[in-house]
């Protein structure tokens, strides 16, 4: 790709990403911009020390300070043209005061002595206006300062420093491949993200943070041009917290499963995905439609990532259980009541779900959150019952926590830091079973693979899921493939038809990289872990219009 033609994709791709609805956090950018570093630790140590002394000799009681670099790099294809290259950059502070019990905030893109302190400044004014209205002081879970720290994801290849060209080369691979093998149409995408990130607080934290995300994708469409009808088949891929080595094929990790269908476990081969996935578009355009009614469900961690997404972490943000995001993202039917009496039934006894933001390879671990606080796993769901929240150092009170569970996180230097969810994960079984053993012990079922459409109300209580591929299950077997296929329930009552797990063997993550909330808006990357689990007796609608 000459330069020239690159420059100009790369301008081109803020608009047109921005009305495709994909966040686009900074200014386009040319490709060496990405690759240049920018101020060393020591440097942001001064910077963050202006803004900690600015604050406090204008009455802050508490300050942090984030400066942050935010690189982004996205790379759209459609068959055998390449449609936006998008590289873009992001610099600035961020400043957080306590001043009167209240907080006030402000950020500069000004990165210098002068900028930084007028920030703190207008950040303290803010707050102490903010105070004459404040109904209770702000109480903050104490937090002890860690000193001088760094933490990186543990990447082998900085997808950054990767060729252009290369990446190219591979989505023109996967589209072409995919056309061989029955597509009609094709698009492919490629997204990485870098967030450098620098804290630093009066409790005594200077952390420096090296964090990477990575997510490929893509859609193949097959056409029944005589019946006037097509169906499509998206990437079976996750998004992870590594580099391109989840992408270089070296060592693919493949789970097998019944049918030769296969998933993929912290790497991850986007061609051969793309070649099944053009058959199986194919396949499901004479698929048999579904009949209505009760089935056990096998859930593909593809797939159940996603209801686990939104049934179980979204209702335990304690945001949304205390009414903060009801204007936006809705609230939760899991409230503090029913946590109270440590005995409301989740689901069976065998669903164990847990938050954390330590497990590797996924998209929410860093070493510390957005406050400084270092980050850990907690239980949300134990045995079936439902015992925590998601919660901050200014929420941990309200939950009786003497700390935060460190699950606070700004997506930019610009936006203020709140909750947000952590991976969100389903224990696997403690039994040895593969998938093929589960399938055998289903008489009338469907397995289910992959992300689909899906709806749920603002409780996150009833709910309805589709997918990518269903399988039929007949008497222990796979009887074929089917289609139209969606399942409803509400929360409570799905979790709790929980009937059996597969083993750690089985084990792998799903991951929504751009997941949206808060007023103004703005996203997180999360992962969340399972095994493919059995549901019993879950309602099944048909979807199309054929029986």
């Amino acid at each position: 790709m000459k330069r020239r033609d690159f420059m100009q994709l790369s301008g081109m791709g803020i608009g047109a990403l921005m009305g495709a609805s994909v966040p686009v956090l900074g200014n386009a950018v040319p490709l060496e911009y990405l690759l240049e570093p920018r101020a060393d630790a020591a440097t942001k140590k001064k910077l963050a020390d202006v803004a900690l002394n600015a604050a406090k000799s204008k009455g802050a009681t508490y300050t942090d300070v984030r400066i942050g670099r935010y690189l982004q790099q996205f790379l759209f294809t459609r068959e055998n043209k390449v449609q936006n290259i998008v590289n873009a950059e992001s610099y600035g502070v961020g400043i957080r005061v306590l001043a009167n019990g209240t907080w006030g905030f402000s950020a500069t893109s000004d990165v210098t002595p002068d900028g930084i302190a007028r920030a703190a400044e207008t950040a303290v004014a803010i707050a102490k206006a903010n105070a004459k209205i404040q109904k209770e002081p702000v109480t903050l879970a104490p937090q002890k300062g860690v000193g001088e720290v760094t933490w990186k994801t543990p990447i082998k290849k900085n997808a950054f420093e990767i060729p252009v060209q290369e990446k190219i080369d591979l989505l023109m691979k996967v589209n072409g491949e995919a056309m061989k093998n029955g597509a009609a149409f094709v698009t492919s995408n490629l997204f990485f993200v870098n967030e450098q990130k620098y804290f630093a607080s009066t409790d005594g934290s200077y952390i420096d943070q090296d964090v990477h995300r990575i997510w490929p994708t893509f859609t193949v469409t097959a056409v029944d041009r005589q019946a006037g009808g097509f169906k499509t088949r998206d990437a079976l891929s996750s998004p992870m917290g590594m580099g391109y080595e989840y992408l270089d094929g070296v060592a693919t990790e493949k789970i097998p499963g019944p049918n030769g269908l296969v998933g993929y476990r912290n790497s991850y081969d986007m061609v051969e995905d793309a070649i099944l996935a053009a058959k199986q578009a194919k396949e499901k355009l004479t698929a048999k439609s579904v009949q209505p009614g009760k089935y056990d469900l096998v859930l593909d961690p593809n797939h159940l990532g996603l209801t686990i997404h939104e049934s179980v972490g979204h209702p335990t943000e304690l945001d949304r259980v205390l009414g903060y995001e009801a204007n936006y993202a809705g609230t939760s039917f899991a409230t503090l009541d029913k946590w109270k009496t440590k005995s409301f039934n989740y689901g069976s006894k065998l669903v164990n779900i847990v938050a954390d933001k330590t497990q590797p390879y996924t998209l929410g671990t860093v070493g510390y959150d957005d406050e400084g606080v270092p980050c850990k796993e907690w239980d949300l769901i134990k045995d079936g019952v439902l015992v925590n929240y998601q919660a901050i150092r200014d929420q941990a009170s309200i939950i009786g926590e003497k700390e935060s569970h460190g699950c606070c996180y700004a997506d930019n230097w610009s936006s203020v830091q709140f909750q947000r969810m952590p991976n969100v994960s389903l224990r696997p079984g403690t039994e040895k079973r593969s998938v093929a053993d589960m399938i055998k012990g289903v008489d009338k079922g469907i397995y289910i693979i992959g992300r689909g459409s899906y709806s749920i109300d603002q409780q996150r209580y009833n709910f309805q899921f589709g997918g990518q591929l269903f399988y039929e299950i007949k008497n222990g077997e796979i009887a074929g493939m089917l289609d139209d296929v969606a399942y409803q329930a509400n929360t409570q009552e799905f979790w709790n038809s929980c009937a059996q797990l597969c083993d750690k063997d089985d084990y792998r993550t799903f991951g929504s990289f751009f997941d949206g909330k808060g007023q103004p808006s703005q996203v997180s990357a999360v992962s969340h872990g399972c095994p493919t689990t059995r549901f019993n007796g879950v309602n099944v609608i048909n979807t199309g219009r054929k029986i």
